[in-house]
């Protein structure tokens, strides 16, 4: 890493990094430490899209087939006289497989979280160094 940029007011720090990304600086190497919100920095250097989002389709699809499945399947091998109604009838199997979606969902959702957040580390989420009320700017080193 380069050494740190510091900067004691808001509209420096956001100048200098303005600056930076126009000179032609990779937005993904910049990092920066706020003492707050600066909500001008997501303008600045926007966020690629989390993929957290596909470990929640994929928990949802997954808990959906596993309600459907469990409870076709307990139904065939427990079979129950209902009158002439069908054994397999998807109606009422639709509340548990919207629950194990839901349960699924919800599950593989944090643990993709903690996953790609690279959690639990407390390394990770303390700075080594502290930097006060201050804005800093960190460029990471290019191959």
């Amino acid at each position: 890493m380069r050494t740190p940029m510091f900067f004691d007011e808001k509209e420096e720090f956001l100048e200098a990094l303005r600056r930076m990304v126009r000179e032609g600086v990779p937005k993904e190497r910049i990092r920066t430490i706020t003492p707050f919100a600066v909500p001008e920095v997501d303008k600045v250097l926007p966020r690629p899209r989390s993929r957290v989002r596909f470990f929640a389709l994929i928990g949802a699809a997954t808990g959906t087939a596993t309600g459907f499945a469990f409870t076709i399947l307990t139904s065939l091998e427990w079979g129950i006289i209902v009158g002439g109604k069908p054994v397999v009838s998807l109606p009422p199997f639709i509340i548990i497989a919207f629950a194990l979606t839901i349960l699924f969902g919800s599950l593989s959702t944090f643990l993709g979280f903690l996953l790609l957040a690279r959690l639990p580390s407390i390394r990770s989420i303390r700075a080594r160094q502290e930097y006060g009320n201050r804005f800093v700017i960190l460029v990471e080193e290019g191959p």
